[in-house]
């Protein structure tokens, strides 16, 4: 059914449902690294997608971890 809206347009909710998992993750993952680090906030937060297969797509959040002054 995919490839069927791929063709014809329209959204694909399943892998729409996946993405938005991935980019949850992604960010979870971020903030792990944050704390880490003893930071604050993440600031200049951004994502990035590719495809690295031809069913696998990679969902990466970065971003600049700070410290506030007390």
């Amino acid at each position: 059914m995919a490839g069927f809206k791929t063709i014809v347009g329209g959204e694909i909710t399943s892998y729409t449902e996946l993405l938005t998992e991935a980019r949850q993750i992604a960010i979870a993952r971020l903030v792990q690294e944050a704390l880490k680090l003893d930071a604050d906030a993440v600031v200049n937060l951004r994502f990035t997608t590719s495809s690295i297969m031809g069913s696998a797509v990679e969902v990466l959040a970065y971003g600049t971890a700070v410290k506030l002054k007390p």
